[in-house]
């Protein structure tokens, strides 16, 4: 028997997940559920820490990667120990490699096959499917992920809700993060916004699992009925020209319900030809996608049945309808779909919607003839021409039945109509009626009828004829239909992929509609003014020859020849969807600008961030020790003395690469560094650098050879680069490896490799290192702003070098520096 999974979900980090999980642990081990902690991250609170209690603990695995010891769960031993529930904190964890599974959802997933039920956490943020979402409001890069699938598949999910002053408040008050990390983290993530859009998408996600489940329900159960726990309005859509009044009036109506969804349907016809018009359909999707309603389409013979059975499957609430466009004799016949819809909808309720077509026919509703003009005509001709012809054969033949006579008059009345339709077929039934009661119906050359079985048979001809005539007609009306439809869906076909393939979707959609078409220009005009054409347009729109109406402000505009009604609707269906693409490549315009401003914001708000912490940590060093010296309450021996100036030496140096670092990265950013290129050697560079760090620098190793070529490079950009590449090399490297810088020529380059020991960067994170402000893992806020690399690299590019990182074979990180080299 499968384990059942139970899910905490947090908006962000520190609203009590791993508490209230633990928590519900501590109340099943009191009922007697044998609980056991697989794995718990307290992250150093006390108070989370205290809630693990008497509870039984698996120890974990110790395991060595890249020069490092890692702990993990102990994935084996929990399986051996086979207890009803384990605690697995952090779904969303990476395992190291060598744990097995590279995912703990996977481990969770052995975990419940097993039949051992497990209690976890996962933060929203740490969610597949909101990934780039949270990305864009944070700008913080996720890179622990769980498929929303896993989350979705659990028995229960809990929400762990705290109010964004509140979990701030827990910040301040230490209980979420140590005390030198709060300032960045309020100043950053845990903004008050961030921390509100984080808590809107954990609620908006839960209420979709939520529906889901609801879902569920009601198809297990075989419930039809209406649930009114959330507004779903329904507007359905016939493809005429009131279906933008009704969007906007139901739309009216979802804005009443806070969270309420809209959605468009639109039935078809069950046959699959085509009924409405598709580019009157066309702009209403625009319209009612721009309104946040989505689209819908389904097949069905009976519109009211289709139409109730989908708003009741999604749970409707309401349905609004357009009132009949029916006359009132047509309305005497047969209900009509609105009156059937509200008659059929039980607990949903219906909206008929008066509009300026109520009433009356449109224009555009009028079914065109079958058959051409031409066949009509040579329909009416055969008539004409056939039936006198026919009588005087048959005249002329003596003695025959008068059922043959209507058999031979009933073929020609079918094939009058295969060849001109209905009313020449009808023509043809009344005349031939009328042959027939004349000159083969006895009393002979009168219009009477002596004998009954005469009669019947006569109005049984008529009643066949007609008949088929009719069944002949809608058969040549169908025929044509699908063959139009057939040819709209392969041009639209076409044309959709041609949009597919190109690079900008409105200038592929426009290129292929002129290509298509056979025309000589296509553009979009809005407001009057052509803003995107393919072609060659004339200076003049009044010129085009077919012009197709977007919306208010935005038309189609066409060159080289006039189009067919046919070709107007592909032309009127593909005009919505440029609107939409051309909506689309300003959006992607816009994000395109903003995305300076907001690299730029992030760039400021760590900047402030750095300001407040790492400038303020060697300045009240420094002031400490200032202080301590110019007391007259202690006394100081000279040792002591020479430790406190040493620690105020060392504090004010490190103030001063600090500012330089943030001084030469603004100058890198507005593009204003200055830049001296001259022939140097590397044995005139690196000493200097090796100086600068003092005591630290004299354990590094040097293999530079002698006949190493000069590099052309800035001695002042290379030194400052070589000073962050070797102190981030010393901070990494175990004591007893201490890091090597070595030289080589390659081509046209010397390559300088400043080599470490430590545990190196997993390849897929290696380019993360160079961004401003970040450090790898995001952890250790006290060791400086995290702009070593990101600088080193700028200035390394500005002296026409690269910085590249690369693997040190047994584990580590070589930061490689090629420069051209001198004279080159």
């Amino acid at each position: 028997m499968r384990g059942e999974l139970r899910i905490y979900l947090g908006a962000a980090p520190g609203v009590g997940k791993t508490y209230a999980m633990l928590e519900e642990a501590a109340r099943r081990a009191e009922r007697g559920t044998d609980v056991v902690v697989a794995v718990v991250e307290t992250h150093g609170r006390e108070q989370t820490a205290a809630m693990i209690g008497d509870l039984e603990v698996v120890p974990r695995r110790d395991l060595a990667y890249r020069g490092g010891v890692f702990t993990e769960m102990d994935l084996d031993a929990v399986l051996a120990r086979r207890p009803e529930l384990a605690v697995v904190d952090e779904l969303a964890h990476t395992n190291v490699p060598g744990a097995g599974h590279a995912k703990r959802h996977q481990d969770v997933e052995v975990l419940l096959d097993a039949g051992i039920s497990v209690l976890t956490t996962v933060n929203v943020q740490h969610l597949e499917s909101l990934h780039d979402v949270v990305t864009r409001i944070t700008g913080v890069e996720q890179r622990e992920t769980v498929p929303d699938a896993v989350v979705r598949a659990a028995g229960q999910v809990e929400l762990v809700d705290m109010t964004p002053e509140a979990l701030r408040r827990r910040m301040a008050h230490g209980n979420v993060y140590r005390p030198e990390k709060i300032d960045a983290a309020l100043s950053n993530y845990f903004r008050a916004g961030n921390l509100t859009a984080l808590r809107e998408l954990a609620l908006l996600w839960l209420a979709d699992q939520v529906d889901e489940q609801l879902d569920r329900y009601r198809t297990d159960h075989d419930i039809d009925a209406t649930w009114e726990t959330r507004e779903r309005v329904v507007v359905a859509l016939a493809g005429g020209p009131e279906g933008e009044a009704l969007i906007r009036r139901a739309a009216r109506i979802a804005a009443r319900g806070r969270g309420a969804d809209l959605l468009g349907v639109h039935v078809t016809r069950s046959d699959g030809l085509a009924g409405a018009d598709t580019a009157v359909l066309a702009r209403q999707r625009v319209l009612l996608e721009s309104l946040d309603g989505s689209w819908h389409q389904v097949s069905g013979g009976d519109v009211p049945r289709a139409l109730l059975e989908f708003a009741r499957g999604v749970n409707a609430t309401q349905v609004v309808l357009g009132a009949s466009r029916r006359g009132r004799f047509a309305q005497l016949l047969t209900a009509g779909v609105g009156v059937t819809t509200a008659a059929r909808s039980g607990s949903i309720d219906v909206h008929l919607v008066g509009h300026e077509l109520t009433g009356r026919r449109p224009r555009s509703d009028r079914r065109p003839p079958a058959l051409s003009r031409g066949r009509r005509i040579a329909g009416f001709g055969t008539v004409l021409a056939g039936l006198p012809l026919l009588t005087l054969t048959l005249a002329g033949i003596a003695d025959h039945p008068l059922i043959n006579d209507i058999l031979l008059f009933l073929v020609a009345v079918v094939g009058v109509a295969l060849i001109g339709g209905l009313w020449p077929a009808l023509l043809a039934a009344v005349l031939g009626s009328l042959l027939l009661n004349w000159f083969f119906t006895p009393p002979f050359s009168a219009f009477a009828i002596a004998e009954g079985h005469n009669l019947v048979a006569l109005a049984t001809f008529v009643l066949v004829a007609v008949a088929v005539s009719g069944v002949v007609d809608i058969a040549a009306r169908r025929t044509r239909q699908a063959a139009q439809a057939s040819a709209e869906a392969q041009t639209l076909a076409a044309v959709a992929g041609g949009v597919l393939r190109g690079e900008r979707p409105l200038i592929a959609l426009l290129d292929r509609l002129r290509e298509t078409f056979a025309l000589t220009a296509v553009a979009l005009r809005e407001d009057g003014t052509i803003t995107v054409a393919v072609g060659v347009p004339p200076a003049t729109a009044a010129d085009a020859d077919v012009a197709v109406r977007v919306d208010a402000s935005l038309s189609m505009l066409l060159w080289g020849h006039t189009l067919p009604a046919s070709d107007r609707r592909i032309v009127e269906a593909f005009a919505a969807q440029a609107a939409v693409a051309l909506r689309q490549e300003r959006l992607a315009a816009e994000a395109a600008r903003a995305e300076p401003l907001a690299e730029a914001d992030r760039l400021r708000t760590a900047l402030l961030a750095a300001v407040s912490h790492d400038l303020r940590t060697p300045l009240a060093s420094a002031k400490a020790s200032v202080a301590s010296l110019r007391s007259t309450e202690v006394q100081f021996d000279e040792a002591d003395r020479e430790e406190l100036l040493a620690t105020a030496d060392e504090s004010l140096d490190r103030l001063d690469r600090l500012v330089a670092n943030l001084l030469d990265m603004s100058r890198l950013q507005a593009g204003v560094l200055g830049v001296t290129m001259i022939d140097i050697g590397a044995e005139d560079v690196v000493p200097r650098a090796l100086e600068d760090l003092g005591p630290q620098g004299r354990t590094v190793t040097v293999r530079v050879p002698e006949d190493l070529p000069m590099l052309r490079t800035d001695p002042g950009l290379l030194e400052r680069v070589l000073v962050n590449l070797i102190a981030n090399a010393l901070r990494h490297s175990p004591p007893d490896r201490p890091p090597m810088i070595t030289g080589s020529r390659l081509g046209g380059t010397v390559e300088l490799r400043i080599i470490d020991h430590g545990p190196g960067i997993p390849a897929d994170r290696r380019d993360d290192v160079f961004l401003p402000f970040q450090r790898l893992g995001d952890r250790d806020n006290h060791t400086g702003v995290g702009l070593g690399l990101a600088l080193s690299r700028g200035l390394t590019e500005a002296m026409g070098g690269t910085l590249t990182p690369d693997e040190t074979p047994g584990g580590g990180l070589t930061m490689i520096i090629s420069l051209p080299a001198g004279g080159a």
